[in-house]
């Protein structure tokens, strides 16, 4: 880019008025309130978590069929007097150590999936006890739940359900 068409574009941004910048800022969707809010259900958990034990089983199955062929081939080349032993030897250790941490990554996503859905669907009936708790409390302060001079509903007994 040449110097003046530099400045020429300096100039026509500063005749637009375009100097303001905003960090951190999205203007808000008009009609929309509750943008920015992070969404996630029980069944995204859930599905996460199946890919990465699917991961981690597929991983289990047929990369450690690669791994102790690599280790066996090693030790045969190396018994037969070949150099290359002992590079497909350290091959096989490199291999071996990322498979290994490549798993443990598995697991540890599977099972913080299964866990944050156990813990966030406790935190939701928690919730929703002490929301309905509130909601029986409020009822027997409001005046206006029964008729003056007899009982609250709120505090009835449960009438037997018909069967």
């Amino acid at each position: 880019m040449a110097w003046d068409e530099w400045e020429q574009l300096k100039a026509d941004a500063k005749e637009r008025g375009s100097t303001h910048m905003r960090l951190n800022h999205v203007a808000p969707i008009e009609g929309n309130t509750t943008y920015g809010d992070l969404k996630v259900t029980n069944d995204d958990l859930a599905a996460i978590g199946k890919e990465a034990h699917s991961l981690y089983n597929q991983l289990w199955k047929k990369a450690r069929v690669a791994q102790t062929t690599s280790e066996s081939a090693a030790g045969d080349l190396t018994k037969q007097g070949f150099t290359l032993g002992k590079g497909l030897k350290h091959v096989h250790q490199r291999w071996e150590d990322q498979l290994k941490s490549l798993l443990d990554a598995c697991a540890q996503i599977s099972n913080h999936m299964h866990v944050t859905q156990k813990i966030h669907s406790g935190d939701d009936g928690y919730i929703a006890r002490t929301m309905s708790s509130i909601d029986t409390l409020d009822a027997g302060f409001d005046d206006r739940v029964g008729a003056p001079g007899k009982k609250n509903p709120v505090y009835e007994s449960p009438k037997p359900k018909k069967k």
